[in-house]
């Protein structure tokens, strides 16, 4: 297959990158001449495990071409991925004008019949105007379909994501459409492409048939399982969150709780962890932008305006929780672990850590902060109002207390006994539940957690 993706951001890299290591011949486009130079030297632009050697190996293939020219890729192309962003406006609706701009580009460009997806997450009916602004632009009256097909890539994990999806959506209004789509993926319905979760690598092996279920809708169905999917993951986060506050009022262990809840097939035991609230690229955004429609739609979603409010106060409690460990916050020093919204991932996007910091800078505290990944990008936020370290043990040393945002493995495994000795005060406040209280306690901590 030929394909064209348009958009390098994080969803359009992983999902152009993965399409050429299923044999396809990609073209994926940006209009950021600095961007695509660096993706053509194998420069990665953002931190994705595994992501960088495959854009080298098929780039050196000849399969992965990078370019700022649509023209050029919707040309050469029979399917094209539409990934560029959709960030929030505002009111919490998603600014839908890069894709408008790219569907018109699309349109000016077509010579012969093209599928045109939508890969970007957006509100239910854009396929309607996506269709609308080619068929205005479209003066040789190319045929053309226009589809959805909604990524569910996890930061940290969005190449097993990619090529070992729990499912694969695809709304279209033509059986051609939906052949080409089958055609674009089905080295990952047969599985003949995977990726190998221990080893964390792509293997390659011999057709099984259909074992990753291909979901065929109408447009509208497809665009909304990704806004309504990610909300209820939100939501079972927000859940739990509240029943931990409820938790600390009745002297249960949130813990407990939230294994005996998992243990229900019905429920799962997945998106059940207490802590500081969810944040990043999606779900903030994918929460309120369904929001925002459902209420353009005349349905006025409460509960939608619960899991927002929830994740905001689940921030605001956990400042007061610090507040409360130290009595004084001015002039204390504070270790803080980890930055980026969640573990193996740089981003920092509605990161918890952002509200935080803020917090104990306004009160007049100082901040010293480890990340393994995302400090670079943390300088963006907070210039040179916190101090970076090499690593836990510098953090802590010399701080009042500990706070730990991000539950980083190197976090996990750290010398809990050295970081006890480099604080000033053995005061421990884990935003994410990473440690057993009586065991911090054995060591001497005054160990403030969540629900517990």
């Amino acid at each position: 297959m030929k394909i064209a993706v348009i958009g390098t951001g994080y969803v359009g890299l992983v999902s152009g990158v993965c399409f050429a290591e299923c044999g396809h011949s990609v073209i994926c486009v940006d209009n950021n001449k600095q961007k695509v130079n660096k993706l053509k030297e194998g420069i990665i632009p953002i931190f994705e495990p595994g992501l960088d050697s495959l854009v080298i190996e098929n780039a050196r293939s000849g399969r992965l071409i990078f370019t700022t020219e649509i023209p050029e890729a919707v040309k050469a192309s029979e399917v094209i991925f539409i990934a560029v962003g959709t960030p929030p406006l505002p009111t919490g609706e998603a600014d839908l004008s890069y894709i408008e701009n790219v569907a018109r580009q699309v349109a000016y460009a077509m010579d012969s019949y093209k599928v045109i997806v939508e890969k970007s997450t957006v509100p239910v009916k854009t396929g309607e105007w996506v269709k609308r602004t080619i068929r205005f632009n479209n003066r040789d009256g190319v045929e053309f379909d226009v589809a959805s097909n909604p990524e569910f890539l996890r930061e940290g994990s969005a190449i097993g994501d990619f090529l070992k999806p729990d499912r694969i959506v695809v709304g279209v209004e033509s059986e051609r459409a939906a052949t080409l789509l089958r055609a674009c993926y089905q080295p990952i319905i047969d599985q003949s492409v995977s990726f190998d979760l221990v080893k964390q690598e792509v293997i390659h092996q011999a057709p099984q048939g259909d074992v990753t279920p291909f979901l065929v809708t109408n447009v509208s169905s497809s665009e909304l399982i990704k806004h309504a999917s990610n909300s209820f993951l939100a939501l079972k986060i927000s859940y739990i969150n509240a029943v931990a506050n409820f938790c600390e009022l009745a002297g249960a262990d949130v813990k407990q709780v939230a294994r005996g809840m998992g243990l229900d097939s019905r429920i799962g035991d997945k998106f059940l962890s207490a802590g500081v609230g969810y944040g990043g690229s999606c779900f903030p955004k994918d929460v309120s932008a369904f929001l925002e429609i459902s209420r353009e739609l005349g349905y006025d979603f409460k509960l939608l305006d619960d899991v927002i409010r929830i994740n905001k106060v689940q921030r605001e409690l956990f400042i007061r929780k610090i507040k409360k460990a130290m009595w004084i916050v001015k002039d204390k020093t504070f270790a803080v672990l980890g930055l980026s919204f969640k573990p193996n991932t740089d981003d920092m996007r509605e990161a918890p850590s952002i509200d935080i910091i803020n917090a104990l800078l306004e009160e007049g505290a100082q901040v010293k902060a480890y990340d393994p990944v995302a400090m670079d990008v943390s300088r963006m936020f907070f210039q040179d109002r916190i101090t970076y370290c090499a690593d836990p043990y510098s953090t802590a040393d010399g701080a009042d207390a500990l706070i730990l945002i991000t539950e980083w493995d190197e976090f996990l495994t750290m010398d809990l006994q050295r970081i006890y000795t480099s604080l000033n005060y053995p005061i421990f406040i884990d935003g994410r539940n990473c440690f057993e209280p009586m065991k911090m306690a054995d060591i001497g901590f005054d160990y403030h957690c969540i629900g517990r």
